[in-house]
């Protein structure tokens, strides 16, 4: 019989197969402290015989419900056990003197601590006993417990878990156990006492006399060690207490927790977000529960503290709001508690008594001149660099370099961000880049790295030329560069061999000729050499049987560095930076591991090394060598690079001659045909607070480009909604640009102009204004103004780069977007490029397979904490969907951004900015040109009614209605089901905003557009202002609803405006009202609860914003009331892609069936989207059969493709609208019909080209009733 054997590599591998067994606590103990040594498998037979090493006999009869657990839980004929009974005290006491030598390894304070503490073995436990506490800090700063458990498990082959605590009992009665009057024992001590000797000839030294000046040496590194011994032992400190009493004694890492605890102490950090972030209950006793998650190098727990009222643990008051303020997610702690299993989370919490701040150290670099790196990659390093520029620059900074150069893969798109970096730090940044060189063919097999570093802005405008002829022309797998087209564009560029992926070293590697690698070199102004465990992969790679030891990576290195003695070229030492520290290694290879690598494990070394750590990975080159190479060289490439800007400061926008004064005019024109040509004060006054900032500022001309925009859209008969903020302006309001009206309520006289304002806030918007008739001329007054600021959309000194953002029809989008190029010229418009990263859920997803794949669990906070290491890393790029960037006429792109197609789509035509629109958004002019469904269903509606949307009144009685009850739809609330008629209206169809109008009962216009807001908002109306309106303490009318209404309301209330619209922006941003303010505001009445309100606000949406979606929707809403038909028949057609006439068409009782499954099912679980999507067609369905209409069934002559028609008192659905039809397969019968009837099946599939599953839904529907299989006459019977 075959046998197989095998050893587990996890040691709770035992515990892990009897899971799931009933068993008291002695039994759980037992089987927990058991380890399988290893498998015998008799695969074909189904047997385990299992070898097992227990420290206490471990019974017969609980051995075989073992068995007979493990067998049913791995499908097993049988299972063996053997066990091997073991004295861990026997075996401790028989290796104590190796253990401590092991342990002490080197040092002798340690090693003299060791000698003279006592241990004692408990049961499974190491319990060491140290002198003094001083001794416990010392055993806790060298991390004796966790390498005495790993000597015992090297030596005696069982795990042991190691405590440490410091005796007096000890420290009084020293004396050194006879073991350890041994061989071993004799050789440490001599290494001690010789240490100790060169410690003392150094105290006693006498300084030489003073020698003549010599030249200064160059520093050496000295050899790594694990610590100076010649220096104090530092006792790390108990860190900065925050609650509870001071820290002592040694930490423990969590992996190596053991069940519950008494005392326990931990280092680590706090975790951040929802999962594993700060969380806070306070309980109807007062008492106050803080939680958290802790992780380390190791793991993660919950962590729990109860705060009562009264007095803390240490005797002194502990404030809680206090303690809160000084902690922070992602801070470094060290705690104390107690670890106990938690029945409410299911699994082990610390229970927290202590808290304290822990100091990071990090890594400086000390040497008296500092190096410059010259190659680091950054997260924009698509899914292979995982340190931010923003951490590169700084840490480089901080070690005091004068540069460092960023060489991303193929791109530059962090360059916007490290210009940001380095603007208040004494740093500069080289922009460079990672190129893929190849020959004549760029699609040839491999392409080679290459170092672009920018000397100067022409520099880096011919390295955009680079960046966008690789990405648009030579785009093949990377964005590669032909040799040919790097030396027309080379004129201010200083070119790097790159790393062992360049030519030069593939060369050398591949046994090149002398004459070849001179020539290869020849090319380059620099050659680059790296640390040679950059290139351990060589070593294991079957392609390089001739690399196989360290000397023959070094071998490589000083072959470049003869080539550049020989040339005369500069040899500059490289990191290739692709993490910061070297425990970042961990996220680069997580994220390769994602990407499929099998190596991805064996990390090179590849992060940021100081100065002297350069120094010593080039010791081998010779001291001075090394020095030219790691710190001359590549300080005079910094000497030769100016510095410089990526982008440039300013906003460059397109120029149209006579901009201003247009703008100017057709506001002044229009304003004068609205309101007489003796302008009213308000009107005049608006029209010049706007006017002077546009124009001063240079705004005219993105006016003026979003005025033709509009302009184009509304002469070719669709409308267009303003976004944001831009209904803020009176100007963009004459120029026509929005709809939406900012200034304050009023009536005005289309005759004779007459007008009159309410500026006391008393109304919220002129559409809520009773009628009246002109006192002067007796016609029907108009009611318009919003009482919107200006200073939302400009910022209070008008200075802020306007942005227009405009809701076209979706139909119409890709017009509007070609009227663009001609407007500004084709090559002058380019998309908004965007970058994708890799978001928290996918960083998450990537480290939970990671752990997953290697059979081991993780705490999920320690999963969050590496997942926020390998967030924000590029994944791929994109483009924004409705953006488009200008660029002068007069200028190139490339003084901007360089160019590519959207993720290297190769066959798009599309081409996007290479940097990320919000980067350069306030250099070029941004036009919002976004696809929108109400535009369109408000065209299909005018179509239908033959009714123009803008002579819709804004104050309809019945519309108004809906919003409060179902009469005007001729229904009772229980006939439909709901309260109000909003079914399929656009702002107001969710159950979340159908709700609010419950809550609220709106019954004016300015209600509606407060509901808009409040739904838009974050934290604005539950647990806000929800609770407010139900509690009676405020009403819809004065509830904060939008960011407008806090500057309004303050105004109205005497507050100052420039306070007023300071609070306003703090609010809107979640930032809250500061002490000080709080007391202005109170000092000049404000209520409380709208301070309060304030207070909890995370985001504010702009009342113009919700005016305009409010303007289309009640357009839409007067058509549901007064043109059903027209209505319900545009909804389907545009809104309803879940319309399914196999469902609706079966008629009212069907409909309301399948409305109650879904129902039900809600009961259950959460629906899904599209059960969700399909649940409003049924309620519009139903609603449409209950005010008397009809739904036919789909007609092969009749029907329309996509649209649905209206006859007298039905729709007809069109052919799309049958579930898995496609709109192809529709337009092709459609165009087929035209030319005659479907003599058959056959005919019908011949002339439309449509599917056999496309005849399959036709003929369940009905459509091909009569209709012959084939048009062949049967000639016998």
């Amino acid at each position: 019989m075959q046998k197989y054997r095998i050893v587990p590599q996890q040691e709770n591998m035992f515990w892990q197969l009897v899971q799931g067994m009933t068993l008291d606590d002695e039994e759980k103990t037992l089987l927990k402290n058991a380890v399988i040594r290893h498998v015998e498998v008799s695969v074909k037979a189904g047997i385990w015989e299992i070898a097992l090493t227990s420290q206490t006999l471990i019974p017969d009869s609980l051995l075989q419900r073992a068995a007979e657990q493990i067998k049913g839980k791995c499908s097993l004929q049988k299972v063996i056990f053997y066990q091997d009974i073991i004295d861990i005290e026997d075996g401790i006491s028989k290796v104590w003197p190796q253990l401590v030598t092991t342990v002490a390894e080197d040092n002798p304070t340690v090693f003299q601590l060791l000698k003279r503490s006592k241990y004692v073995v408990d049961g499974s436990k190491l319990l060491i006993k140290v002198p003094g506490e001083l001794g416990g800090e010392i055993m806790r700063a060298h991390a004796v417990t966790q390498l005495m458990g790993r000597a015992i498990k090297d030596m005696l082959g069982y795990r042991c878990p190691v405590t440490c605590e410091a005796s007096d009992e000890v420290l009084q009665n020293l004396s050194v156990d006879d073991s350890f009057n041994t061989p071993e024992y004799q050789a440490a001590l001599h290494k001690e006492r010789v240490a100790e000797k060169q410690t003392s000839s150094h105290a006693d030294a006498v300084p030489a006399p003073a020698a003549a000046p010599k030249k200064e040496a160059k520093p050496k590194a000295a050899p790594k060690k694990r610590e100076d011994f010649s220096q104090p032992v530092v006792v790390q400190g108990t860190g900065n207490t925050i609650f509870g009493r001071s820290i002592m004694g040694e930490r423990q890492l969590i992996a190596d927790l053991d069940g519950e605890t008494k005392s326990v102490i931990l280092e680590g950090f706090i975790g951040e977000g929802a999962g594993s972030g700060l969380k806070t209950i306070e309980f109807k006793t007062g008492t106050k529960m803080l939680a958290f998650c802790l992780s380390d190098e190791s793991d993660g727990i919950a962590c729990k503290k109860f705060f009562k009222p009264g007095k803390g643990r240490n005797g002194q008051e502990e404030d809680f709001d206090e303690i809160m303020g000084k902690l922070k997610e992602g801070m470094a702690v060290r705690i104390r508690g107690s670890v106990r299993f938690d029945t409410y989370m299911n699994e082990y919490v610390v229970f927290v008594d202590s808290l304290a701040k822990k100091e990071m150290k990090k890594r400086e670099d000390n040497a008296e001149v500092k190096r410059v790196e010259l190659h680091a990659h950054t997260t924009m390093s698509a899914m292979d660099a995982v340190v931010s520029v923003k951490d590169l620059i700084k840490t480089a900074d901080s070690w005091g370099w004068p540069a460092i150069a960023i060489t991303d893969h193929g791109v530059v798109q962090a360059y916007p961000d490290a210009a940001k970096a380095a603007e208040k730090l004494n740093i500069k940044v080289i922009y460079g880049m990672e190129g893929y060189l190849t020959g004549d063919d760029f699609e040839q097999k491999r392409a080679n790295h290459i170092i672009f570093l920018a000397k100067n802005p022409n520099g880096l405008r011919n390295l955009y030329q680079l960046v966008s002829l690789s990405h648009v022309k030579y785009f093949h797998r990377q964005p590669r560069l032909p040799k040919k087209i790097i030396e027309e564009y080379r004129d201010g560029i200083i070119i790097g061999s790159a790393c062992e992926a360049g030519e030069l070293i593939r060369a050398i590697v591949e046994g090149q000729n002398e004459e070849q690698l001179i020539e290869i070199a020849s090319f380059y102004d620099y050659l680059e050499i790296q640390p040679i465990h950059n290139n351990d992969f060589l070593k294991r790679s079957d392609k390089f049987p001739h690399i196989t030891t360290d000397q023959d990576l070094i071998d490589i290195n000083l072959k470049v560095a003869e080539l550049a003695k020989k040339l005369g070229k500069m040899l500059v030492a490289t990191c290739d930076v692709h993490f910061l520290n070297p425990e970042d290694n961990i996220y680069r290879a997580i994220l390769m591991k994602g990407k499929g690598f099998d190596d991805a494990d064996m990390q090179p070394p590849l992060y940021l090394r100081t100065t002297e750590e350069m120094l010593a990975e080039f010791e081998y080159l010779g001291e001075e060598a090394a020095y030219e190479a790691v710190v001359t060289n590549p300080r005079k490439i910094n000497d030769m690079i100016e510095k410089f800007k990526p982008i440039p400061d300013d906003l460059y926008s397109p120029m149209i001659p006579g901009a201003d004064e247009e703008i100017e005019s057709m506001s002044y024109n229009r304003a004068k045909s609205m309101y007489g040509e003796n302008l009213p004060e308000i009107v005049e006054a608006r029209l010049q607070q706007e006017l002077k900032p546009i124009i001063g500022h240079g705004f005219s001309v993105l006016y003026l480009i979003a005025q033709r925009l509009v302009k184009k859209s509304n002469d070719d008969g669709y409308l267009v909604g303003s976004r944001g903020s831009v209904g803020s302006s009176f100007i963009a309001t004459m120029t026509g640009i929005t709809e939406v009206n900012p200034l304050p309520p009023h009536w005005r006289c289309p005759h004779c102009q007459y007008s009159k304002f309410i500026t006391d806030g008393s109304y919220g918007c002129g559409y809520d204004l009773p009628d009246m008739e002109c006192p002067v001329c007796g016609t029907p007054l108009i009611k318009d103004g919003h009482d919107i600021p200006f200073a939302v959309f400009l910022g209070f000194d008008g200075d802020k780069v306007p942005d227009i953002d405009l809701n076209f029809s979706g139909t119409y989008q890709p017009v509007a977007h070609k009227y663009t190029e001609i407007l500004f010229g084709k090559d002058n418009v380019y998309r908004a490029g965007s970058i994708q990263t890799v978001a928290d859920k996918t960083a998450f997803g990537y480290v939970k397979k990671y752990f997953e794949e290697k059979g081991i669990k993780k705490h999920i906070s320690y999963i969050d904490r590496l997942a926020h290491g390998c967030m924000g890393v590029k994944s791929t790029t994109g483009q924004h969907p409705a953006g488009i960037m200008v660029v002068p006429r007069d200028m190139d792109v490339h003084f901007f951004t360089p160019i590519q197609h959207p993720a290297n789509d190769m066959n798009c035509g599309t081409i996007t900015t290479h940097f990320d629109y919000h980067s350069i958004s306030s250099r070029l002019v941004k036009l919002d040109i976004l696809g929108h469904d109400d535009p369109t269903v408000i065209k299909m509606l005018e179509d239908l009614t033959c009714r123009d949307p803008k002579t819709i009144p804004f104050d309809d009685v019945a519309t108004m209605s809906l919003f409060n009850c179902t009469d005007a739809l001729g229904l009772t609330p229980e006939e439909l089901g709901a309260t109000s008629g909003t079914f399929g209206i656009p702002e107001f169809r969710t159950p979340f905003t159908r709700q609010m109008i419950d809550d609220t009962n709106p019954d004016v216009f300015s209600d509606l557009v407060r509901i808009s807001g409040f739904s838009h908002g974050t934290d604005v109306w539950l647990g806000n202002a929800q609770d407010l309106i139900r509690s009676g303490q405020c009403t819809i009318k004065n509830a904060i609803s939008a960011r407008d209404d806090i500057m309004m309301y303050l105004i109205h209330h005497g507050i100052d405006p420039l306070l007023s619209f300071k609070t306003m922006e703090k609010v809107r941003k979640g930032k809250g009202i500061d002490p000080d303010v709080v007391k202005k505001l109170q000092d000049g009445d404000i209520p409380q609860w709208y301070i309060d309100s304030c207070q909890k606000i995370k985001y504010l949406f702009p009342r113009a914003h919700a005016t305009a979606y409010v303007m289309m929707a009640y357009r839409i809403a007067f058509c549901k009331v007064h043109y059903p038909l027209a209505y319900y028949a545009a909804y389907f057609s545009i809104r309803a892609d879940e319309f399914d006439a196999n469902v609706i068409a079966k008629g009212q009782e069907y409909v309301g069936q399948q409305i109650h499954e879904l129902e039900e099912i809600s009961k259950e679980k959460k629906l899904d989207a599209k059960q969700n999507a399909t649940l409003i067609v049924l309620q519009l369905a139903w609603e449409m059969y209950l005010r008397g209409f009809d739904c036919e069934n789909v007609d092969i002559y009749t029907s329309d493709a996509e649209k649905f028609i209206i006859h007298e008192k039905s729709l007809l659905p069109p052919l799309a609208s049958l579930g898995g039809m496609g709109t192809k397969a529709s337009q092709s019968i459609v165009e087929a019909r035209k030319d005659g009837i479907f003599t058959s099946i056959e005919d019908l599939r011949r002339r439309t080209g449509i599917s056999k599953t496309n005849i399959e839904i036709l003929r369940d529907h009905g459509c091909l009733d009569g209709m012959g299989e084939s048009d062949q006459i049967s000639l016998f019977g």
